[in-house]
């Protein structure tokens, strides 16, 4: 987003602020109300998207955490994970309700900075989840180890190519610390592991599908002999494998991020060789029972790591990969 957008958005905060405005769409309150002000702790929650099952995974998660640690949760984020706008209103909107804590997952530090300091400001602690924030203003982050993660897909991909070939990459932004990392880990390990190997520049879809898919069927026709794909989340993915299906081609090896449904599916179907799975449920619990702790002055880890598996046909219906499979 234009920089010039994000100052007038900002200038719009200040005034949300001190009106104490409510949240905006697609959030959700554990515990019944909306809003600080009652008896249980109240943990605001800001997501980097709302819509892919990834994120109602998390939700989950932070939902049974809350009811076990009897505070109040509310869960929201944008419709696509490259409104930033729609973010940083969400988040002036959960400042203005005087949480006991913000979890908070960013889609652009640097839009989001002020904010933050608005944050620490009220004596707010702020939680950093998934993507975490660059800042040194949140007391933990529970996030995978996306660098790692993405290592492991690109280890993956270079076995099933016999080490050589040429390899697309679609990313679902260059601006949160999960698109970065998954991008650099994967092609870092390339560049150490696989020489044969060609990476081709990475192209952003935002996470959508439909943009991803566009931009895998430009990646096919302009470059017929690449052998690999990788999409680095659940919506890049998914556009990956409906780009290569519209496109005609076959024989391509195809790596994705996350789960659902749909990549299940692909992979059940022999259309994608396998992903990453994080572990989201368990991120979601990761983050309220953080944030309980942020509340109580406890010392926190600066990263809780969530963990991260790499799923295929032949691991799929086991019972450990079963259990962080987000359908």
């Amino acid at each position: 987003m234009p920089m010039k957008r994000i100052a007038a958005v900002l200038a719009a905060a200040a005034v949300t602020l001190t009106a104490a405005a409510c949240g905006g769409g697609s959030s959700t309150d554990a515990a019944g109300g909306g809003g600080g002000g009652g008896e249980q702790p109240y943990i605001a929650i800001v997501s980097k998207g709302f819509q892919h099952q990834f994120w109602q995974a998390v939700k989950q998660g932070a939902e049974q955490e809350a009811a076990k640690q009897n505070v109040r949760i509310t869960f929201e984020g944008p419709a696509t994970e490259a409104d930033i706008e729609a973010q940083v209103t969400m988040l002036t909107n959960a400042l203005g309700r005087q949480p006991d804590v913000l979890g908070f997952a960013a889609l652009d530090s640097r839009a989001a900075a002020p904010l933050l300091q608005q944050a620490k400001s009220q004596n707010i602690p702020v939680v950093a989840f998934d993507s975490g924030v660059d800042s040194d203003i949140p007391v933990t982050t529970a996030a995978t180890d996306n660098k790692a993660a993405a290592a492991e897909a690109a280890k993956h991909m270079a076995e099933a190519l016999g080490g050589t070939g040429k390899v697309a990459m679609v990313v679902h932004d260059q601006t949160s610390r999960s698109g970065i990392d998954r991008r650099d880990g994967f092609v870092e390990w390339m560049q150490a592991n696989a020489p044969g190997i060609e990476v081709l520049p990475p192209q952003y879809g935002g996470g959508d599908q439909a943009k991803s898919a566009d931009i895998t069927k430009a990646i096919l026709a302009a470059n017929p002999d690449v052998k690999g794909i990788y999409g680095s989340n659940e919506g890049s993915a998914i556009g990956v494998v409906r780009g290569v299906q519209e496109s005609g081609r076959t024989g391509l090896t195809v790596i994705g991020f996350d789960s659902g449904q749909a990549q299940i599916d692909a992979i059940r179907g022999g259309t994608m060789l396998g992903a990453i799975t994080q572990n989201p449920v368990g991120m979601g619990e990761q983050l309220v029972d953080a944030s309980v702790k942020a509340m109580r002055g406890e010392s926190l880890p600066k990263v809780i790591d969530t963990g991260f598996f790499w799923y295929d046909k032949s691991n799929i219906d086991s019972t450990d990969i079963k259990a962080v499979l987000y359908q």
